[in-house]
């Protein structure tokens, strides 16, 4: 049962991509990480303390290189961000970038969003959770990795605000019918555009590096929006 144990792997919904660190990137990941960075192994956080202020708090899965988030973050001052990403360069980018702007309303986890998301986030306490083009795993027998499945829903209820909605976009056709499918049988969430509708882009959502390509493929694009209700 041990070595059963040993050899059992949980299914992750991403894999780290290779890919370059500049020195730049590098940098900043050694001389930003300290004012932007959170770890796992922190705890639960305190926004209040996090940020020096109370303000709304936008939680973004896999923010890729980091460019929309910045943008969101650059935009809405008003609001703190806090994003989740794996992949080392793009950590990196977003950490010099940030600090490039002198912006202060953004946090950073380098770590699985499943573990930031059990370990660090209080129940109730986020106002919104973006995910946006994430890894499609468009052949049938990857579905299972797909992030967006019914325990991951109720994971999320738990950390949005009553009010709270979780905004989801994808430029693959069956992930989004497969997001609808989930959300709309999600107990304590309710379609915001109404039931079955996808909503039109928000002009607040940033076009991405995954629409562009997206977009230069000939694929749709699909944003959803479910709230919580209860």
């Amino acid at each position: 049962m041990i070595e059963e144990q040993k050899h059992m792997r949980t299914v992750r919904s991403f894999v780290k991509r290779a890919g370059r660190t500049t020195e730049g990137q590098q940098k900043a990941l050694e001389d930003v990480w300290p004012v932007m960075g959170l770890e796992v192994k922190s705890g639960p956080v305190v926004f209040s303390e996090v940020f020096g202020r109370d303000a709304p708090v936008v939680l973004e899965i896999g923010f890729g290189m980091g460019d929309s988030l910045l943008e969101m973050a650059r935009r809405e001052p008003e609001k703190n961000y806090i994003g989740i990403e794996v992949h080392t360069p793009g950590v990196g980018r977003l950490l010099s970038n940030a600090s490039d702007e002198g912006l202060t309303n953004i946090r950073i986890f380098a770590e699985d969003a499943i573990e930031v998301l059990a370990k660090c986030i209080p129940d109730n306490s986020l106002d919104v959770v973006q995910l946006f083009f994430p890894d499609p795993w468009h052949k049938k027998r990857h579905h299972k990795r797909r992030i967006v499945q019914p325990d991951f829903a109720q994971n999320l209820r738990k950390k949005l605000k009553i009010g709270g909605y979780f905004h989801m976009a994808t430029d693959w056709e069956n992930y989004a019918e497969h997001m609808m499918d989930v959300m709309s049988a999600a107990e304590g969430y309710t379609n915001k555009m109404g039931e079955g509708q996808y909503s039109p882009q928000p002009e607040w959502r940033p076009v991405t590096k995954f629409q562009k390509r997206g977009e230069r493929l000939g694929h749709g694009m699909w944003d959803l929006m479910f709230e919580k209700t209860e």
